[in-house]
């Protein structure tokens, strides 16, 4: 199974991709512990966290069935950083062709953000394994809807911003492939048991129900 083929299937069995901001590497494993107990596949460490690169190489090395990466990626250097510590997913909240292009090169899967069609072909042309739709408060159900209308029928959303297991069937419903959860799901220095929870919420409003 190729990387891509690993992705595809992690987010067919959880179409969510944790993102855990501001998480520390002492905290990281337990937070990712209760979030693959949970079902979750899909973990982001965003550049802008405290030593992202140490907590990425210890999730990988440590949860080697989940999709380990980096968020907030904005040029080439760090997505070389980002492989050389054991990352195999590469997000970012913008479209840099270059970006794209490193990632495509290591063999990592990429997920540049866009907001347009413009943005959306263009990213999808240089190879990217989906499209992070950013910010998805400026992006309604409608607007995934009329993307949808346009683009490769192949091609992966995932709206990022704003989500909540209240909002997720509308923007389902118009054509989201998943979603990147961010603080809904976890906030700095909160406890694993509680992000867990959070966890539970996401993956019921995935599969289209809702725990009381």
């Amino acid at each position: 199974m190729t990387l891509i083929d690993e992705f595809h299937a992690a987010l067919k069995a959880a179409p969510l991709v944790a993102i855990l901001r501001g998480i520390t590497p002492e905290e990281s494993p337990a937070v990712v512990q209760a979030l693959a107990a949970s079902g979750f596949r899909l973990i982001e460490v965003p550049l802008n966290s405290p030593r992202p690169l140490q907590s990425i190489a210890a999730l990988a090395a440590a949860f080697p069935h989940l999709l380990i990466g980096a968020g907030t990626v904005l040029n080439a250097t760090q997505v070389r950083e980002v492989h050389a510590v054991g990352g195999r997913l590469i997000v970012s909240p913008n479209f840099d062709a270059g970006v794209v292009r490193e990632a495509v090169r290591l063999g990592l899967v990429c997920l540049p953000g866009v907001m347009t069609p413009s943005e959306a072909f263009a990213a999808l042309a240089e190879g990217a394994a989906g499209l992070k739709l950013f910010p998805a408060e400026m992006i309604p159900p409608a607007g995934v809807k009329a993307m949808r209308a346009v683009l490769p029928a192949d091609a992966l959303l995932l709206p990022v911003g704003g989500i909540t297991p209240a909002n997720m069937a509308a923007y389902r419903a118009a054509g989201a492939s998943g979603f990147g959860i961010g603080s809904a799901l976890y906030k700095p220095g909160m406890d694993a048991a509680v992000a867990g929870q959070n966890a539970l919420d996401f993956m019921a409003a995935a599969a289209g129900t809702m725990r009381a």
